[in-house]
Parts: C-alpha cells; sequence; structure tokens
C-alpha cells in the first residue's frame, strides 16, 4: 500500500471563505483518517491576479482555524523551472503545440462544432430550440472545448501565444472516493489541453498535475466543480511518465443557489470578516459544514 500524501492548494487571489474551510476539514479529515501527510501548496500560477497580501492572509487563517501542514509550504511561482522541464519532456515527444487562439474564438469554434453535430444528427434527435444564440458553445459542464484549430498550423512559440498539448481519443476511468466509478474523455470534454496561456501563465491543470506528480501527491480532495478534470489530469500524468495516478475525493460545495456556487466575493462568508465579528475558528468551522450540509 502507498503512503497517503494529500495537499490544500488555495489560490491567493483573494482571501479564504467558507467554502475553503469546507475543503480543508475534508482534507484534513480523510488525510488524518488513513494516517497520511498533507502538504500546503500556495496556486500562484495566475501572476496578474495573486497577491502576498491574500497569501500572508491564507496562511494566517489556517493557522487560526488550527489546519497545520506537515512540510512548509510551497509556491508555484517558484516552480517555473520544474514545470519548463514537464513541458520540454513532451515537447520533445512533438505532443505540444503553439495556439493563437483567444477565449472568444474558443467558444465560438465550439458553437460552430455544435452545429455541425446537429446537422448530422438524426431527424428524432434533433433539439427543439434552433436560434444560433441557442446553439451550445460549451461542452461538459459549461466548459470551452477546444476544436483544435491551431492543431497543424505550426504556428511559432513567442509572446501572445499559448501552448497546448495533444491528448488522444482515449477513455480514462478511475474511482472517485465519493460519486464511485467515473469515465471520462477529456479530448471531448475540454479538446487539447492548454498547458500555458497567451500571457505566459501556467494553466490550473497543467502546474496541478506536475505538482501532484512531482510531489508524490496520492489523495486528491477538492470540490465538486472539479469533477470533470480527472481524466485530462490522469492522461496528462501518464504523459508525463507517472505509472500510477493519485485516488481523488470530490466533496459537496456551499453554493449561493442552486446553480452558482460560493465565490472570493460572496459577502459574509470571508474568513476575516467572521473574524472581525467575534466568531471562534470552532464556530467557523461549524458554519462551513453546515451550509454545505456536512
Amino acid at each position: 500500500m502507498r503512503d497517503i500524501i494529500s495537499r490544500f492548494a488555495p489560490a491567493p487571489t483573494g482571501y479564504l471563505h467558507l467554502g475553503h474551510i469546507v475543503n480543508a476539514v475534508y482534507v484534513w479529515r480523510e488525510t488524518r483518517a488513513r494516517n497520511g501527510r498533507i502538504l500546503l501548496r500556495i496556486e500562484d500560477h495566475d501572476r496578474q491576479r495573486s497577491r502576498p497580501e491574500f497569501e500572508a492572509a491564507i496562511v494566517g487563517d489556517l493557522a487560526w482555524l488550527g489546519f497545520e501542514a506537515d512540510e512548509p509550504l510551497v509556491r508555484q511561482s517558484e516552480r517555473g523551472a520544474i514545470y519548463e522541464s514537464a513541458l520540454n519532456g513532451l515537447r520533445a515527444r512533438g505532443l505540444v503545440y503553439a495556439c493563437g487562439c483567444t477565449r472568444a474564438e474558443v467558444a465560438r469554434a465550439g458553437a460552430g462544432r455544435a452545429r455541425q453535430d446537429r446537422q448530422h444528427a438524426e431527424p428524432e434527435m434533433l433539439p427543439l430550440q434552433s436560434s444560433e444564440s441557442e446553439l451550445p458553445a460549451l461542452h461538459s459542464n459549461d466548459e470551452l472545448r477546444y476544436a483544435g484549430t491551431c492543431r497543424d498550423r505550426a504556428l511559432a512559440e513567442g509572446p501572445g501565444v499559448g501552448l497546448r498539448v495533444r491528448l488522444e481519443p482515449t477513455l480514462e476511468r478511475f474511482v472517485d472516493l465519493r460519486h464511485g466509478p467515473q469515465a471520462q474523455e477529456p479530448s471531448e470534454q475540454c479538446g487539447d489541453l492548454l498547458v500555458r496561456d497567451r500571457d505566459g501563465n501556467w494553466t490550473y491543470q497543467f502546474a496541478a498535475t506536475v505538482d501532484d506528480y512531482v510531489q508524490g501527491v496520492t489523495l486528491v480532495v477538492r470540490g465538486d466543480d472539479l469533477l470533470a478534470s480527472p481524466g485530462r489530469q490522469i492522461q496528462l500524468a501518464r504523459l508525463l511518465g507517472r505509472a500510477e495516478p493519485p485516488a481523488f475525493l470530490h466533496h459537496p460545495l456551499i453554493r449561493k443557489s442552486p446553480l452558482q456556487k460560493l465565490s472570493k466575493s460572496g459577502g459574509g462568508t470571508g474568513i476575516r470578516e467572521l473574524r472581525e465579528r467575534g466568531l471562534t475558528p470552532a464556530q467557523v468551522i461549524e458554519r462551513a459544514l453546515s451550509l454545505a450540509g456536512v
């Protein structure tokens, strides 16, 4: 049986809120129950939005709440050489290509593919709506699917150009420790994976997958909003050389409404605000779990 290593990995693009606390409780509870170790990773790959004051507040709030990691924190902003090395390994195998598409262009291409799918569908399978504005540009839980526009264009790498990794049409199977058996086809969910964006930032999917591999993470505990991600991360990790993927557990989210998850900007849920109102750590944790229905 392999050692259990998990991680708590907040992004310092805002202050901690109750949704983060639900995740922390799950990470610490599930990992400690398996006699595992917990890493603290600051996912500051978004250089435009990450702020040192947010990181300091995150570390302070975690200490106040009693969540203690087993090793010193690491920052993704300091791991560029690791990501570059991983990318070079993929590049050497011809799996990396430059992409000049904007998000809007990816959305339009996705809408075009949806139109073609509808035109070639059996008549009885066509949906009732027919206006172009109602055609879906998003695929699988409202995420953008890249249609492969730049796959064979041989664009030069450089400023203002993103980088993607070719994903083959394979079905990835895994067992979520809460949801049970899952099957995902990343090439249909998201298409070729963006690993560095047009601003030069490493993407979440790439940096997190590389870090989980390099740091030896064997248990990934995170919210249900990322349940669509394991398939592509398993495939990417395999391309990087990882033989056995981590186990996954996706937990309930706190939602402002049935269709809207809690965000950093949500009022009345920030840990700093709750501390200022005099709540104790136990009360904050209890409130978070209650709102998540745990």
